[in-house]
C-alpha cells in the first residue's frame, strides 16, 4: 500500500513523455515503461504513458492529467537546451509550489555519472495536491531521478495528504 493511497483505493499517477520522434513512431519510447513500472512498484494505479511531441502538446497533456487530480505526475524529456525542449516552460505555470531540492538532488545524482546532467532544466513541485516532477529524457537520467525519488515518495505523499511525515 502506497502512502499516496486515499481511503477509496490506490493513488493514481500519470506519465507524460515529451518526445516528438517517439510520438511520430520514429522510435519506441524507452523511458515510459521504466517510469510506469516504478510507479506500479510503489503502489500507484497508473495508465499507459501519454507520448506527445515536444512543446505545447506537453502543456496540454499535463493539464489534462492534472484535471484528473492524480497523486503524482512524472514527465520525461524536453528538459534540455534544444529549441523544442519546452517541458519546464509548460510545467512551471501549472505549479503552485516548487520543490527545488528535488531537482537539485536529481541533477547531482546525474552529475556523478555525466556532466550533461547539469543541462537538465526540469522542475518539481505541487500543482494543487499533485506532485509533479520533470525527469530527463534519457533512460539513465530517468533511473537517476527515480533513485532520488525512491526514498522520498512515501514521505512526499504523506505530507501532501496532510500528514506530518517523519
Amino acid at each position: 500500500m502506497s502512502a499516496c493511497e486515499p481511503a477509496a483505493g490506490p493513488g493514481r499517477a500519470g506519465v507524460v513523455i515529451a518526445s516528438t520522434r517517439a510520438a511520430l513512431g520514429v522510435y519506441a519510447d524507452k523511458t515510459g515503461p521504466v517510469i510506469t513500472g516504478w510507479l506500479r512498484e510503489h503502489g500507484f494505479d497508473v495508465a499507459e504513458p501519454v507520448v506527445v511531441p515536444d512543446g505545447a502538446p506537453v502543456g496540454a497533456a499535463l493539464r489534462a492529467l492534472l484535471a484528473q487530480r492524480p497523486a503524482v505526475v512524472l514527465t520525461s524529456g524536453g528538459t534540455g537546451l534544444s529549441p523544442t525542449d519546452e517541458t519546464p516552460e509548460m510545467t512551471l505555470p501549472l505549479l503552485d509550489r516548487e520543490v527545488p531540492g528535488i531537482m537539485e538532488a536529481i541533477r547531482a545524482a546525474g552529475l556523478a555519472k555525466t556532466p550533461m546532467a547539469a543541462l537538465s532544466r526540469g522542475h518539481a513541485g505541487l500543482a494543487g495536491r499533485t506532485f509533479v516532477v520533470n525527469l530527463p529524457g534519457s533512460p539513465s537520467g530517468v533511473m537517476d531521478g527515480l533513485a532520488v525519488l525512491d526514498p522520498l515518495i512515501g514521505h512526499i505523499c504523506e505530507q501532501v495528504g496532510g500528514g506530518h511525515g517523519h
